[in-house]
């Protein structure tokens, strides 16, 4: 007996030293994150910085902390006036001018909630402020298209985009709390914000009355919550009303550029048509903010499922450990990373784009590097409207009747048998 507890102890001895050996491999993964981590900038770490640049800005609007608290207010004093925004932000005189210059050729306007987010002491490279505020890359670019989705092509009636068998968009308005300098639709900004007319929602509608095969219908633009209250109440009950429509879906970056417009009214609402998923687009850990998490729990709360689906920015987010640090914020407030989008070669973008071999990179160091549901899933979206496509790396090596060699997210290789009956 004596002998027999020697060798089982002897055994469980031998476990625990592979057992820490395999830890501390483990641990030796993640030590280049970790003192990345440190100097990555989130909407939670700098709110010292950006209550500072809230104030600067009510100073400036002559307004009060409640007007800031009013999607209203923020909407109707966002920043598109390179004066504006040269009071708020100490642009020297040549950058008012080129503004000024390229104002004359692009649309853009920003939020004051989403302009507190940039450092106003290094705005040129603030992740935030490249999003928000036209270079002049993007009247020298001579790349792109203006409609590589191929939407135009894609439209059966007013309003629709059909790419896929059993469902479909609804684009419902060109109004935007900050007009994106990635946007896939910039072609859509035209000068002024309207929304869809009523009869051309009533013929997109009758078209999916009239498809029974359309289960999912995605309601966007523009953003679809610039819509007002009323109308997305009628809206999201048309659809309900259809029995073959399964779910609906918004698309938005109200959490992200005004979570004021997330309000308990607007709430209410939602909640009373399920099943409702919203994808969002936060693309940067510093627009990860508690006014975001608190649109995110009222969302939430309210029975949505929320998903977020970034766009791969170059000198915004294409680095593997920002990425990663984007998606664990995500998860802390409860938006499921979903998709990775290759940006889209759209005319004026060009400077956005990254080498799809980052894309690649960045699946490859979350996979196994960090948690699963971390992981979205790499896009690119094939030319003219032909829908997406996953990219991944690397991991099936080869595939027979007898096994299937298989590259971990380590890069160890294994041969996995492949049981044919």
């Amino acid at each position: 007996m004596l002998w027999e507890d020697a060798l089982q102890a002897n055994q469980q001895e031998q476990k625990r030293r592979i057992s820490l050996q395999r830890a501390a491999e483990l641990k030796s993964e993640i030590q280049d994150y970790l003192q990345a981590e440190k100097k990555i900038e989130t909407g939670m770490r700098v709110q010292e910085r950006t209550a500072l640049n809230r104030e600067r800005i009510l100073q400036y609007f002559q307004a009060e902390q409640s007007d800031w608290d009013d999607w209203r207010w923020q909407m109707k004093h966002r920043i598109k006036d390179a004066d504006v925004l040269a009071a708020i932000i100490d642009l020297n005189e040549f950058e008012v001018q080129v503004l000024k210059k390229i104002s004359e050729q692009l649309r853009w306007a920003v939020s004051p909630y989403y302009l507190s987010l940039i450092d106003f002491e290094h705005y040129a490279s603030s992740p935030v402020f490249m999003q928000a505020i036209p270079s002049i890359l993007e009247v020298q670019d001579t790349r792109g298209k203006d409609d590589p989705m191929g939407e135009e092509t894609t439209s059966p009636a007013p309003r629709i985009t059909r790419r896929y068998p059993d469902r479909l968009i609804i684009n419902v308005t060109n109004q935007c709390a900050m007009y994106c300098r990635h946007c896939q639709r910039r072609r859509n900004f035209g000068e002024t914000d309207h929304h869809a007319l009523r009869a051309d929602l009533e013929e997109a509608l009758s078209y999916i009355r009239d498809n029974p095969e359309i289960r999912d219908v995605l309601i966007t633009g523009g953003d679809a919550l610039m819509l007002s209250d009323r109308t997305l109440d009628w809206l999201l009950g048309e659809l309900d009303s259809i029995e073959h429509v399964e779910i609906k879906r918004i698309g938005t970056r109200a959490p992200v550029t005004l979570p004021q417009r997330i309000t308990s009214e607007l709430c209410s609402i939602l909640k009373k048509y399920p099943p409702l998923y919203i994808n969002t687009q936060f693309n940067t850990p510093l627009e990860v903010t508690p006014e975001a998490k608190q649109a995110c729990d009222r969302l939430v709360e309210a029975g949505i499922v929320l998903g977020n689906q970034a766009v791969l920015l170059k000198g915004i987010n294409d680095d593997v450990h920002v990425m990663k640090k984007l998606n664990q914020e995500l998860l802390k407030i409860r938006v499921r990373p979903y998709y990775i989008f290759q940006a889209k070669e759209v005319k004026g973008t060009s400077h956005f784009i990254s080498p799809v071999q980052k894309g690649v990179e960045i699946i490859q160091h979350l996979r196994g590097y960090t948690s699963g549901l971390a992981v979205p899933t790499y896009i690119i979206n094939a030319p003219d409207g032909y829908g997406k496509t996953p990219i991944t790396p690397n991991y099936l090596l080869s595939l027979d009747d007898e096994k299937v060699r298989i590259r971990t997210w380590q890069g160890k290789i294994f041969d996995y048998p492949n049981h044919i009956e």
